[in-house]
């Protein structure tokens, strides 16, 4: 996972003031909702996502199960579907393109030209890590193939006959494409939910505010012994329950991955039971895992870290969620109701600097 480099760039700020308890009853900020992005769904192919970049290493045997005979022939053997198929070829609609094994974006429509060849032809690739290339000597010919980024499979060939600014041919199966027009929204969310702890709630649910495909984020506390534990309760650390937030969140937007990712940014995960000047069992760094799934993505994200970037061991805890208790209304929404405040200004404001910062690319548009 060396992609993590790139969103982990240093150690996460050090909190140095401690998370305060207020009686400052405010109303919660009303969070805006956004149009989401162009996607599809695809429930019968678990390893579709029109947003996780990460890198797929699925055996064919599985892609035969979950692939139509058509598309597997093309995108995991390579075979080539006849020429001026369907209509995709000469369209000129307005959209994107996408892998249609895996959902990775490969192709905007103004990459796009009609060519006489009979396949869709584009000029360019949406980014350098959408498509790869390899040599292709099959046929007593020499080509060079072009294949997804994420899954591998085989999409066409490259050629230099096309159009400028560059001159290429990016040669397709239409099967191999997914395509969504311009303007086509989903009509519903596929929603789950997470629950984290990094220290002090108010800056962890201040940041995922702001995270793209993030619905809701809730402070409150998970773990321990005491049923429903108030603030006061949980402040004295006997409870064994954390200080958490409820995340709230649009699978066709963002992923689990990333969510854990913004987590491991935007605390230090190597200082055991505290955050800065927040000490006790209560700020541990604590992951509450719903499931198996959610448990192995944040055990293989914790090995990558620990080899990659953190050079003190990670001692965020992963433990099963038995239950969220929401707290208290003054709680929520606290930094955005309390700005000015010295603990907002000092502490939880650099965690969001330092997020927009290294997630620009991912920030709700306001």
């Amino acid at each position: 996972m060396k992609k993590i480099l790139n969103l982990l760039v240093i150690i996460p700020l050090f909190v140095l003031n401690a998370c305060g308890q207020s009686n400052n009853k405010q109303k919660n900020t009303t969070t805006k909702t956004i149009a989401m992005e162009n996607v599809i769904s695809k429930p019968e192919n678990p390893y579709y996502s029109n947003t996780d970049t990460k890198k797929l290493n699925v055996p064919n045997a599985e892609w035969k199960k979950i692939l139509s005979p058509d598309l597997y022939a093309v995108a995991r053997e390579a075979d080539t579907e006849r020429a001026f198929t369907g209509t995709m070829w000469k369209s000129e609609t307005k959209g994107t393109y996408y892998c249609a094994t895996c959902g990775n974006k490969l192709f905007k429509s103004d990459q796009k030209f009609v060519s006489s060849c009979g396949w869709p032809s584009f000029f360019e690739q949406t980014s350098k890590e959408s498509i790869t290339f390899k040599d292709d000597n099959s046929y007593g010919m020499r080509r060079i193939e072009a294949n997804c980024g994420r899954c591998d499979s085989h999409l066409g060939h490259l050629f230099d006959d096309g159009p400028e600014p560059t001159g290429k041919r990016y040669c397709m199966n239409a099967i191999s494409l997914d395509f969504v027009p311009d303007g086509v929204v989903s009509t519903s969310g596929d929603f789950e939910t997470v629950v984290i702890g990094g220290g002090c709630f108010w800056c962890v649910e201040a940041v995922y505010q702001n995270l793209d495909g993030v619905k809701s984020v809730y402070s409150g506390y998970a773990g321990g012994t005491v049923e429903n534990p108030s603030y006061e309760e949980v402040s004295t650390g006997r409870t064994g329950a954390a200080e958490v937030v409820e995340i709230t969140y649009d699978k066709t937007k963002t992923n689990l991955d990333e969510i854990f990712k913004v987590f491991f940014t935007v605390h230090d995960p190597t200082t055991l039971n505290r955050q800065g000047a927040d000490v006790g069992t209560q700020y541990r760094s604590v992951i509450f895992y719903k499931n198996e799934n959610e448990k192995k993505v944040a055990q293989d994200l914790i090995k990558d870290l620990n080899n990659e970037v953190f050079s003190n061991k990670i001692v965020t805890t992963l433990e099963p969620l038995k239950k969220f208790y929401k707290a208290e209304e003054y709680h929520q929404g606290y930094y955005e109701n309390n700005k000015n405040k010295p603990y907002c200004e000092m502490v939880i404001q650099p965690k969001i600097e330092k997020f927009e910062k290294v997630f620009k690319n991912r920030l709700k548009k306001k």
